[in-house]
């Protein structure tokens, strides 16, 4: 997808104290195990209606269940001010294993008062044609060039499915996240960051660690540098998230290990995706799987810099914050058709580079507060410290034996800043789209 979120102007300040908070354990999704979307334990139940009348309200800084209908879109309402970004993302559940075409997924649109678009996100199951969490975003943002959606007062948010549908007419599970960005102290001119270093990195390697997955965006479970391995079952989905700070460059790669042959192909067999703090779609990818171990990597990404906004698509746009990136790692279910039912061992190989930058010099606090904070990796996993001072990888493992790979102090909004490992890459492919008006 194509986001065409336009942004206002960008500044950078002063670089924050580091943090020592560590990261809390979620709950790890069982290896392998394709149960249900894994939703925030805190979210708030709310029901979209047909129309925007009476559309019920949703609130910066707060996660909601809902459900999608199969025959109609489902409508909410904002009321915002006219200073902070909004961005609102929603994540369609349907059941693992159900029947899906490469056309069907979930469009999500923001509009001003008068149902005049201020953007729009679609998401497809595309070439991975299997049922799986899809998430799109939409935002109302600040923008001299779209001066209808700068104003404040009533917006609105519409959710519905979009294409062909094969699957059934049943109601989608959904969780919608809401995320709120201050404004700048002092704006600037609108430019696209300066030239960065698009080569290929090479992917961490050294002693993989078992860390299993979340089952959603809420459960997903931290990793920092190295090599995180995990059982998947066909129709599996698992969540993970890395802390990236200001002027980091976030590469991942996964791995699908041999599986005994029985002659088969599977188009499509790996994904995965990636996801900024607010939820909002990056970049993905996907492997085709012949019974041979098979890698995927995403492309090349810029640093974390709030000028990204300003580069159009989504691989450059979407790396507008600091904070927790997701990647989502999905098994296709027709896997176990041509090699049985696993769990199948699957790989993640994550790097951070860059160098340190300071924080934008923003007017207040972000809803959530730390949304756009980079915490750093502080568990024990098994023995093994992801992420912290030593900048050494999972397993002790070079993250690519490159010196320049140095652990960031990065700073977030609000109140700290976030050191980054280097972390290794693992990739697949993907579909997208945004627009805006």
């Amino acid at each position: 997808m194509r986001h065409a979120f336009r942004a206002r102007s960008a500044a950078v300040g002063a670089l924050l104290l580091c943090t020592t908070a560590a990261l809390p354990v979620p709950t790890a999704l069982a290896a392998g195990s394709p149960g249900p979307y894994g939703f925030a334990p805190d979210a708030t139940s709310v029901t979209g209606t047909p129309t925007p009348a009476g559309a019920k309200p949703l609130t910066a800084g707060t996660t909601y269940r809902s459900s999608l209908p199969g025959d109609g879109p489902a409508h909410y309402s904002l009321d915002l001010d006219a200073t902070s970004d909004t961005y609102v993302s929603a994540t369609a559940a349907p059941d693992p294993g159900s029947a899906v075409s490469a056309g069907e997924g979930i469009k999500v649109t923001v509009q001003d008062a008068a149902g005049r678009s201020c953007s729009f996100d679609t998401e497809t199951f595309g070439v991975v044609r299997s049922a799986r969490p899809l998430a799109a975003w939409g935002a109302r943002e600040i923008s001299a060039d779209r001066p209808r959606c700068k104003t404040a007062g009533t917006y609105h948010v519409v959710v519905e499915r979009v294409g062909t549908p094969v699957s059934a007419p049943d109601d989608w599970d959904l969780e919608l996240f809401v995320v709120s960005e201050p404004a700048l102290r002092e704006p600037v001119a609108a430019e696209v960051p300066e030239a960065w270093n698009s080569q290929t990195p090479r992917p961490a390697t050294g002693d993989a660690v078992p860390r299993e997955g979340g089952s959603g965006f809420a459960s997903a479970v931290p990793v920092g540098p190295g090599v995180w391995t995990s059982g998947i079952e066909p129709g599996g989905t698992l969540f993970y998230r890395v802390p990236v700070g200001w002027g980091g460059q976030l590469s991942a790669t996964a791995e699908l290990a041999a599986a005994d042959s029985r002659g088969g192909y599977t188009t499509g067999a790996l994904s995965l995706e990636l996801y900024n703090p607010a939820r909002g779609f990056v970049d993905d990818v996907a492997a085709n799987y012949a019974g041979r171990r098979e890698d995927a990597s995403l492309p090349p990404l810029p640093p974390v810099a709030y000028e990204n906004r300003y580069a159009g698509p989504d691989r450059l746009g979407g790396m507008r914050f600091a904070g927790s990136y997701y990647l989502v790692v999905h098994l296709a279910s027709e896997v176990a058709e041509k090699f049985g039912d696993g769990p199948f061992d699957v790989a993640l190989r994550v790097r951070v580079d860059g160098s340190e930058k300071s924080a934008p010099d923003y007017a207040g606090e972000s809803r959530p507060d730390d949304v756009f904070e980079a915490v750093p990796v502080d568990v024990d996993l098994g023995g093994i410290t992801g992420g912290g001072a030593s900048g050494g990888t999972a397993g002790g493992g070079s993250g690519g034996g490159d010196a320049a790979m140095t652990v960031l102090a990065v700073s977030g909004i609000g109140t700290g800043t976030a050191l980054l490992g280097v972390l290794g890459v693992w990739s697949v492919v993907a579909r997208r789209r945004l627009g805006g008006s």
